[in-house]
């Protein structure tokens, strides 16, 4: 299914209809404020096997998820003073947050790395955050990207690659060429792991 969706209001029957399929354990493409996620429901292992298939990644690499703010990871992670501090001014934005894992027997073992962290997103799009609130808990982010690395930005290249192999494709739009920053918050100094989209102009000068 390929539904062209609102980016700044996203259709309600659309959002539903991703989600029923989220419900139903299917796997989905949607749009972020970076490039475009493959994802499906954290608690549907079977679902989360095809979205490993589907990428060719190994299973003893973690994804992350999607939460959709401040008080919702809290739900999934330890935030510090800190983190809590610098999160507040990053959320929503084009971030990877690892936090220490907090809820290590309800969430899957691909959600989890041998740190027992997980990496959090709360990207600044409407349509990801509206899948997130109707499903009522996070959904697993893996980049749309092939097995050689290239990310592609244009839905209908995008249609034309995955269509036979997810359940719903949600374009909202072309998007960035660019990952997400991930910053590491396990500790009291932040870390940046990976620099990508998003200014880190305030840790650099700390």
């Amino acid at each position: 299914m390929f539904l062209k969706i609102h980016p700044e209001n996203p259709q309600r029957r659309h959002i539903q209809q991703a989600v029923e399929a989220l419900n139903n354990g299917g796997v989905i493409i949607y749009p972020t404020d970076t490039v475009y996620g493959i994802g499906c429901s954290i608690y549907n292992t079977r679902a989360i096997e095809r979205i490993y298939q589907i990428k060719g990644q190994y299973a003893n690499k973690p994804f992350s998820f999607v939460c959709s703010d401040l008080s919702h990871i809290s739900e999934y992670a330890k935030v510090s003073t800190v983190a809590f501090r610098l999160m507040k001014q990053l959320i929503p934005g084009p971030y990877t947050f690892v936090l220490p894992a907090s809820r290590l027997k309800q969430l899957p073992k691909s959600m989890i790395s041998k740190r027992k962290t997980v990496g959090i997103r709360v990207p600044d799009n409407k349509i990801s955050l509206a899948l997130v609130k109707e499903l009522g808990h996070p959904i697993l982010n893996a980049s749309v990207n092939d097995e050689n690395g290239e990310f592609f930005n244009d839905p209908e290249i995008i249609k034309y690659k995955y269509e036979k192999h997810v359940d719903v494709i949600l374009d909202g739009g072309n998007s960035l060429l660019e990952l997400s920053t991930i910053l590491d918050l396990t500790d009291e100094q932040p870390v940046v792991v990976r620099e990508g989209a998003g200014d880190i102009s305030m840790l650099i000068a700390a």
